[in-house]
């Protein structure tokens, strides 16, 4: 698998159901064991806010054509271990400036009180 990022020079955390499955820095690659689960993609990069990529397990396309030819035990066999299973062969992520991060919103400035810690009252005669 190989990994891109914007800008590049990004160090990206590989985790699968929780589990650290390795490391790369973009632009770079790295071999995983193919599984039915999803694998998550966390890109650090100083500078910037952390960017998350989800890659998707899906079922390679000549998986059908195994069942075809060589009949469901291959398949079942090849099911359970993940082997028919692909994830995408390039992943780009993009990273936003710190700067670009939304402002936090302004504090709410309390109502006027008068030297005592009250409120302000009429006097009355």
């Amino acid at each position: 698998m190989s990994f891109e990022s914007n800008p590049p020079g990004a160090d990206c955390a590989l985790e699968r159901n929780g589990v650290a499955i390795g490391n790369v820095r973009t632009p770079g690659g790295i071999v995983v064991e193919k599984t039915k689960h999803n694998i998550k993609v966390t890109c650090r990069k100083e500078g910037y806010q952390d960017a998350t990529a989800h890659l998707k397990s899906e079922v390679a396309g000549a998986t059908f054509g195994n069942i075809i030819l060589g009949g469901g035990i291959g398949w079942a066999i090849d099911s359970a271990s993940g082997a028919d299973n692909k994830y995408q062969e390039i992943t780009t992520v993009t990273l936003i400036p710190l700067s670009a991060a939304p402002a936090p919103a302004p504090a709410s400035t309390p109502a006027p009180t008068d030297a005592v810690g009250g409120t302000q009252k009429s006097a009355q005669k």
